[in-house]
């Protein structure tokens, strides 16, 4: 009998959970599936996408928090001190003979200039860390800007070589009605059938491509990486660079490097102050009372202080520390200046020269080669030139389209890399770095 209710209940217990279970598979289902799904997206979407979910990112802002909390302890008075005790004791723990039994609350209060140095240090603390969340967040945006170019060249490499495959496959029927009239040589058919594997053959190596760009995208936006992308936009000439006369101007008012390094330098001032400031006292607070003897409460009110007498120590070692760390910083600081102004003319200078390139392979390569297989392709059909000629310019009109689709992503990507340069947090797309 026993058995069969141990048997109910077990049955009543795994009915009433059953429907949970179940419940909670299907949400980790559903939030497994959602996470895998398609996602459409264009160059901003991207961006913020990114700027949102990326990993990086939310360490950085971590560390804003942890500069924060670190201000809070610097500037944090002391905790008071309290003591009670039974003194004069003739054993240990014999309480009740104890002639005395003291009761002490004391308090140490650091001297006021102490709280200012210390919550400059913090500030200059918190502002650093800003600086490099803002640095990482220009530094992500790029990047994703960059990884949704990569993905897009080797969309539009796919289109193509599907358009190549299809311009062999062509050629190949043209071959064979020229071979089976006798105006062609079996080695056209070969070379023609040779033409079409190598097309298939790049469409299977693009695909390798596609997969990496999309699992480079997936794990700058935070996502899983194995989820499909398709990208909305399409690879274009970017925007128009701004005037080269202002560049350096805007870059040296808004790299985070240079404010870090600001920040670096106000907080080091503040420690070298606090550094020579170590001899001066302390204001201390204190009330008493033993509890064996009659009388009120007796209170304190004090200094406490070190003696310098080997100041020599101090000077030669803590205060000299925090001197040569600020000229560190400042050689530091000069020399990132240096590096900002030569960063910001290399990345104008790459961005100029990339999109000059576009514009040379959109109007004048790849039309004539195009120009030149249409030549090609139409001569042979009539009987005039060799299958020779037509794989040649073939390949030629290839190698073209290919070079304006690098060129477009290199310039994109270029672009970006000036907003970086410039330190921007509105970036010449649109997307809004905060």
């Amino acid at each position: 009998m026993r058995l069969l209710f141990g048997v109910c209940a077990l049955a009543a217990v795994a009915s009433a959970t059953a429907p949970r279970c179940t419940a909670q598979a299907g949400a980790a289902r559903g939030n497994q599936d959602r996470s895998t799904d398609t996602l459409r997206l264009s160059r901003l979407q991207a961006i913020a996408a990114a700027l949102t979910g990326n990993g990086q990112i939310e360490a950085a802002r971590q560390q804003v928090g942890e500069a924060a909390a670190r201000r809070v302890t610097g500037n944090a008075i002391p905790d008071p001190q309290f003591t009670a005790g039974f003194d004069q004791e003739t054993s240990p723990f014999a309480f009740n003979g104890a002639p005395s039994r003291p009761v002490t609350l004391g308090l140490s209060i650091p001297f006021p200039d102490k709280f200012r140095l210390n919550n400059k240090i913090g500030l200059a603390d918190v502002g650093n860390s800003q600086a490099n969340l803002r640095l990482q967040q220009q530094t992500i945006a790029l990047q994703a800007s960059a990884t949704y170019d990569s993905l897009l060249v080797a969309l539009l490499h796919r289109q193509n070589l599907i358009d190549a495959q299809k311009l062999a496959q062509d050629f190949l029927t043209r071959t064979m009605a020229r071979f089976e009239a006798g105006t062609v040589a079996k080695l056209d058919v070969i070379q023609a059938r040779v033409t079409v594997a190598q097309a298939q053959n790049d469409l299977i190596s693009n695909e390798r491509d596609l997969l990496n760009a999309q699992a480079s995208l997936n794990r700058t936006l935070g996502r899983v990486v194995g989820a499909p992308i398709v990208p909305t936009d399409t690879l274009a000439l970017p925007p128009t660079l701004p005037d080269s006369a202002t560049i350096e101007t805007i870059a040296l008012q808004n790299r985070q490097e240079l404010k870090a390094l600001q920040q670096l330098q106000l907080g080091q001032s503040a420690t070298t102050k606090l550094a020579k400031e170590f001899w001066i006292p302390d204001v201390t607070f204190g009330v008493a009372k033993d509890y064996s003897a009659p009388g009120q409460a007796l209170f304190t009110t004090g200094i406490s202080m070190p003696l310098p007498l080997f100041y020599w120590q101090h000077a030669r070692g803590d205060i000299a520390l925090s001197q040569h760390t600020e000229s560190e910083l400042a050689a530091t600081y000069r020399d990132t200046r240096a590096q900002v102004t030569q960063d910001v003319r290399a990345a104008y200078a790459n961005a100029s020269t990339t999109m000059r390139q576009v514009t040379f392979l959109r109007d004048e390569l790849v039309p004539s080669a195009r120009e030149a297989y249409r030549v090609s392709s139409t001569s042979y059909s009539l009987g005039g030139s060799s299958a020779l000629e037509v794989i040649t310019a073939r390949t030629a009109l290839l190698q073209a389209e290919a070079q304006l689709a690098d060129a477009l992503a290199a310039a994109n990507t270029a672009r970006a890399d000036l907003d970086r340069a410039l330190g921007l947090s509105t970036t010449a797309y649109g997307a809004t770095i905060r």
